[in-house]
């Protein structure tokens, strides 16, 4: 849970399910009536602004914090995701379905308005465009956040994720070891 910053007129802590990263903020707050994984709804999702309730809004750049009751993030904007609280999914059966895949490990590089790097473990190929999925994301196991302030408080919630949802078409570069 986060806790309001000390000089903010609320004092009710805020429950963080959910967390995007798009090119100027990192967003904390939740999705509301989720029915499924994070991954498979931002996969499914239909309409350009995912609505973000309780929301943290964290500047990539100045680290300002702006609190709001809601926020909505165009979809396209999203580079990175991860569902703290796994309210629609089943750990057992991830992590059983994790472990039978072949992974290999890569540098991400994004190239936009602020500059980073993502390093983990990812099915082969997976940030490969795949016609007959059409999928716009991949799952990165462990990731490692390079070139974001992850000493600010805020943004240390980027170190020590177990996995990261990533926008295929947002990263600039790779670099696989296989």
């Amino acid at each position: 849970m986060n806790q309001p910053e000390p000089n903010s007129s609320s004092t009710a802590p805020v429950f963080v399910e959910d967390v995007f990263l798009t090119d100027v903020f990192l967003i904390k707050g939740r999705l509301p009536n989720k029915s499924k994984r994070l991954t498979n709804l931002l996969e499914d999702f239909q309409r350009t602004f995912l609505p973000v309730h309780d929301a943290t809004m964290v500047s990539l750049r100045t680290n300002e914090v702006i609190r709001t009751p809601m926020v909505m993030v165009n979809v396209n904007e999203v580079i990175l995701a991860h569902e703290l609280v796994e309210i629609a999914g089943d750990e057992s059966l991830r992590r059983l379905a994790g472990s039978s895949q072949k992974t290999t490990r890569i540098r991400a590089f994004y190239n936009g308005a602020t500059q980073f790097e993502l390093a983990g473990q990812i099915e082969a190929g997976a940030y490969e465009s795949q016609p007959m999925t059409g999928r716009k994301y991949f799952i990165m196991q462990k990731p490692v956040v390079r070139g974001l302030d992850l000493g600010n408080s805020e943004l240390a919630l980027l170190k020590g994720l177990d996995y990261a949802i990533v926008r295929k078409d947002r990263m600039a570069y790779v670099y696989d070891f296989s």
